[in-house]
């Protein structure tokens, strides 16, 4: 009875944290979850380890929920919700801003009983298959480069360049001995220069509409496009490490072919909280951390037994659900709020806020990593690049790891 209330207040607990790191820019899942290991050795003398890992999985399934609300309304998204800047900010410049996060929604709580269905699927063959998989993980990733450079036909040398040149940067940033290289990295890469570009357009955001539920329409064939993407790409992001939802959602778009904008934030949604919740599933399965904070949970539960598998499994759903109905919530608090303050000053404050989070976690290697990282994300931005191959930072250190 005890241990069930104290997964219980673990979960609601959770399921807050989720939505205050999903809805402010610069505080994210990974910091945390650092936080809150750092701290287990004392919350371990009154809660049970399971408890502190149903607090990380709720958590990290309702950010994925809530972080696209920053990402569509103040183009300030973290690593997993990059790609929905530019769709959602086209729709957010046609008043439809609300209807964009909503779209992603409609992604996340069907992932959620993707995950159900994977999870069996996952724990019954990757075990089998991944030591073989293993051998060749770098030819895999290789291949996965690749396959994300063949579809940017526009821009493909500057695609390779871009790729190489945040590989560097994430050899850099891994061998600098900081406590959380992601944070600088893709606080810059993906935050900071969006944020820079707002500023800069001194941008103005049209009086949002607020659409019921039932009249934001998805079209059947797109609904069954999004799914098959999803089943494609998700899974295979889920357990081969540097590849997270960026690449998924276009190697996913690719393999079915041309999505629409809609289309595209639903699969995004999809693939963010797929990605996410086949980590823990994989952390169970093989024994592997494919997200930041799958390690964490691995870290204060180094071997997961099957029942607490299901617990996590329940963690999943039940925060999935509660966050796609909080997720609505917030979504109509922020087109409200959006109309009472300067857009342009906003997206400085929330620069000098990140900023200041980079300084104070990452001391002045960290900010340097940072600085850097937004002129190459600026780079991407201004040439018209897609940023998803910036995710060399990830890739390029991986493979060499694997080879070397």
């Amino acid at each position: 009875m005890i241990l069930m209330l104290a997964l219980f207040i673990a979960l609601i607990l959770g399921i807050i944290a989720g939505c205050l790191t999903g809805f402010l820019p610069g505080i994210h899942i990974n910091l945390v979850a650092a936080l809150l290991f750092g701290a287990s050795s004392m919350l371990l003398l009154n809660f049970p380890p399971l408890a502190l890992v149903i607090f990380i999985v709720a958590m990290s399934i309702t950010h994925t929920f809530v972080d696209f609300i920053p990402s569509i309304f103040l183009g300030a998204p973290d690593d997993e919700a990059f790609l929905s800047v530019l769709p959602g900010h086209e729709m957010l410049n046609k008043g439809k801003g609300y209807e964009a996060v909503i779209l992603t929604l409609y992604g996340s709580i069907a992932a959620i009983f993707m995950i159900l269905l994977l999870a069996p699927v996952f724990i019954l063959f990757l075990p089998k298959t991944y030591n073989s998989l293993k051998l060749i993980m770098p030819f895999i990733l290789i291949l996965a480069s690749f396959f994300l450079f063949y579809f940017d036909k526009k821009s493909r040398l500057l695609a390779v360049i871009i790729f190489f040149m945040s590989g560097i940067l994430g050899i850099a940033s891994f061998n600098l001995g900081l406590a959380d290289p992601l944070l600088p990295l893709f606080s810059g890469l993906f935050g900071s220069s969006s944020l820079i570009t707002s500023i800069m357009k001194k941008q103005k955001i049209p009086k949002q509409k607020i659409t019921k539920l039932k009249n934001i329409k998805i079209k059947r064939k797109s609904i069954v496009q999004v799914l098959v993407a999803s089943f494609i790409a998700s899974p295979l992001c889920s357990f081969l490490p540097g590849m997270g939802s960026g690449q998924a959602a276009v190697i996913g778009s690719e393999v079915t072919g041309d999505l629409d904008r809609k289309e595209f934030l639903i699969l995004l949604g999809a693939v963010n909280t797929l990605v996410m919740g086949l980590s823990f599933v994989a952390l169970y399965s093989i024994k592997k951390a494919r997200t930041g904070t799958a390690v964490f949970a691995g870290k204060i539960i180094p071997d997961l037994a099957a029942g607490d598998l299901y617990f996590i499994l329940g963690t999943i759903f039940l925060s999935g659900i509660t966050a796609f109905f909080l997720t609505i919530f917030l979504a109509r608090i922020s087109v409200k709020m959006l109309f009472k303050v300067n857009y342009s000053k906003l997206s400085l404050v929330i620069l000098l806020f990140i900023s200041a989070i980079v300084i104070y976690f990452s001391n002045f290697l960290g900010f340097l990593i940072f600085f850097v990282s937004t002129f190459l994300g600026l780079a991407c931005i201004f040439l018209n690049i897609r940023r998803t191959h910036l995710m060399g930072c990830l890739l390029l250190p991986t493979i060499l790891y694997y080879l070397l």
